[in-house]
């Protein structure tokens, strides 16, 4: 199972870390996505990291904000998230698959397993 947590109340421009922990597996050898959703609006991509931590790949909006990371030991991935404005508010779910083919990294239905969402609200 994945737990994501870490989200919570921000002022715009502050910064939030999210992380998605594994229990009863390794997310070594994983992809791991970020997705998000806000109300009324369709899940969307956010960021992922490749199986092997080598590659990582952020949806244009995000870009040189975020950043994704992996601390094996910890079986945790992190989504450091910098400079949030009020569009970035969404509940952020976190993903995992052993099996994702890089070039569909971006789809939610390349990733068999999921944790529950963390809300991250940005707001003055």
């Amino acid at each position: 199972q994945l737990q994501a947590s870490g989200g919570g109340l921000v002022q715009p421009g502050d910064s939030l870390r999210l992380s998605c922990v594994a229990s009863g597996r390794t997310l070594r050898g994983y992809g791991v996505g970020w997705f998000r959703q806000a109300p009324g609006k369709e899940q969307e991509f956010v960021a992922a990291l490749s199986r092997t931590g080598g590659a990582a790949s952020y949806a244009d909006s995000v870009k040189g904000r975020f950043t994704i990371s992996r601390v094996n030991a910890e079986n945790t991935v992190y989504l450091q998230m910098n400079d949030l404005k009020p569009e970035d508010a969404a509940v952020y779910s976190c993903a995992a698959d052993n099996r994702i083919i890089w070039s569909s990294r971006a789809s939610a239905s390349s990733y068999d397993y999921w944790g529950q969402g963390t809300l991250v609200t940005v707001s003055s």
